[in-house]
């Protein structure tokens, strides 16, 4: 039985206090030197250093039975009589066990009982409390698993919304997710009084790319420029692709003399490395506007937004490949 997670969910669980707690119970129930749960995909303890020790790699060594198995004196058995540790030390003589099902109804393991004298009499009434032992068991396996597969539905929704959040093609924050950040940004700079500024940055001349090289062409040279925009920003601070070959960069706890820094060392970084298309160079250039709370302590996201449009297409007005900060007289 497999849990969620990949691991065997048995072996994860055979020695956990739970399982040690119904261990003890049969072991004074029954009045026997050890009760033992083995699972089918549990390994044999490493070491046999005490007699518990070889109580369970015996128990591990009998075969798994579908069937309830009741050996009154392991010494006359046609099978367990031949064992090393019923004819040598510590000379077991008594073995009963009952099978564990799991959740999937299939197989899992059993409960065993071992003891160093022959047992007789072994009532129908022990044979029922041996398998309410079982079923206690077969409770723990599915209360296990059914935890470990919530916590793999956790695992998997939180991926679910993370991808849900992410652009597919070049791996940066999408633009739900981008405005989102934004907005809890500014409500968490405005709350501890610092300015928050933001980015909005163009590839130059992106159509013309497409048009020239084909959109898979244009959608390389995208990741790679999400690529070394993310090498000019902090830990804090995030990308998001806001448009089609536009990007947004918030930077909560910014002025925008450092939003400037920013986005120079962005325009820098695409302008350096020209990108091989069809074995043809071709030099990249941004162009990029920013909006600050410093300068407009009033203006919400919206209106930030709106202020950098209007300074990245001043930007682009004059000349591209250059930075513009949006001021109160620019219109």
């Amino acid at each position: 039985m497999v849990a969620p997670s990949g691991l065997p969910l048995a072996a994860c669980i055979e020695s956990d206090q739970q399982m040690q707690r119904i261990r003890r119970l049969g072991k004074k129930l029954f009045n026997v030197s050890n009760c033992v749960i083995v699972f089918g995909d549990a390994p044999a303890p490493a070491g046999v250093d005490t007699m518990a020790d070889i109580e369970t790699a015996f128990c591990h060594e009998i075969s798994a039975s579908e069937h309830p198995v009741v050996v009154a004196d392991a010494s006359i058995h046609r099978s367990l009589g031949q064992h090393r540790h019923v004819t040598g030390g510590p000379h077991i003589r008594f073995y009963a066990s009952h099978p564990v099902y799991g959740p999937d109804k299939a197989l899992a393991g059993r409960i065993c009982l071992v003891d160093h004298s022959p047992r007789p009499v072994f009532r129908e009434s022990d044979r029922q409390s041996l398998a309410d032992l079982a079923a206690l068991v077969e409770r723990e396996l599915e209360m296990r698993f059914m935890n470990a597969s919530q916590l793999a539905l956790e695992k998997k929704n939180k991926n679910l919304r993370r991808k849900s959040l992410i652009d597919p093609l070049i791996g940066t924050w999408n633009r739900g997710a981008i405005m989102r950040i934004l907005t809890i940004e500014a409500i968490r700079c405005d709350n501890a009084g610092v300015p928050l500024s933001l980015i909005v940055a163009d590839l130059d001349y992106f159509k013309r790319i497409n048009d020239t090289y084909g959109h898979p062409a244009g959608d390389a040279v995208l990741v790679k420029v999400a690529s070394r925009l993310r090498s000019c920003i902090r830990p804090q601070e995030a990308l998001g692709r806001y448009g089609g070959e536009e990007f947004l960069i918030v930077l909560p706890g910014s002025s925008h003399k450092t939003a400037e820094a920013v986005a120079e060392r962005m325009r820098a970084t695409i302008a350096a490395q020209p990108e091989a298309i069809n074995d043809v160079s071709l030099n990249l250039t941004i162009s990029a506007g920013i909006a600050s709370t410093d300068l407009f302590p009033t203006a919400t996201t919206e209106e930030l937004i709106s202020r950098a449009d209007v300074a990245l297409y001043a930007a682009k007005d004059a000349g591209r490949n250059r930075v513009m900060t949006a001021t109160p007289d620019l219109s």
